[in-house]
């Protein structure tokens, strides 16, 4: 959702030609407000040649199994953000192993950001923001939530 008000003096924003695109414009000080993207990441998380998914609880995708994955809080680095979604979701402590890819789609403010990973240590529990979380080994999983999950797992086979 974009901004309605200027944060500069609080006018109503209106939809104007600026730095080339349809920008939401303060008429009265100029004020161009820009729609920032949100970073997210993920991780596929192997031990001992499976993979941990969640089930998400959250729209979009409510019910669709995917990798762990949330947004980057400010001030965290892209790995320290990805390994508290995965406890988070999961009750898995991980270690990063190195980076699949960024991906991005047009008209999604997303940008998402996978990593390879590795469980060292502790037990599933479903987080809050799940409805399940599960190994699956490579020639069972279900079906994937998001269009660049499939592309994601390519990834990280073709680093294996």
């Amino acid at each position: 959702m974009s901004a309605r008000f200027c944060i500069q003096c609080g006018s109503a924003l209106r939809r104007r030609l600026a730095h080339g695109r349809r920008r939401h414009v303060c008429p009265e000080c100029g004020h161009i407000h820009f729609d920032d993207p949100k970073v997210a990441v993920g991780v596929v998380a192997e031990r001992r040649g499976r993979i941990v998914l969640v089930r998400r609880d959250l729209y979009p995708h409510r019910g669709e199994w995917s990798f762990p994955s949330g947004f980057v809080d400010a001030g965290e680095t892209l790995e320290q953000a990805a390994v508290r979604e995965a406890k988070e979701e999961t009750g898995l402590d991980l270690r990063i192993l190195r980076l699949l890819g960024a991906y991005s789609s047009p008209g999604d403010p997303v940008v998402f950001i996978a990593y390879a990973a590795r469980v060292t240590s502790g037990r599933i529990a479903v987080g809050a923001e799940c409805q399940d979380v599960r190994y699956f080994p490579l020639d069972a999983l279900p079906p994937l939530a998001f269009p660049h999950d499939p592309v994601i797992l390519e990834a990280w086979q073709a680093m294996q």
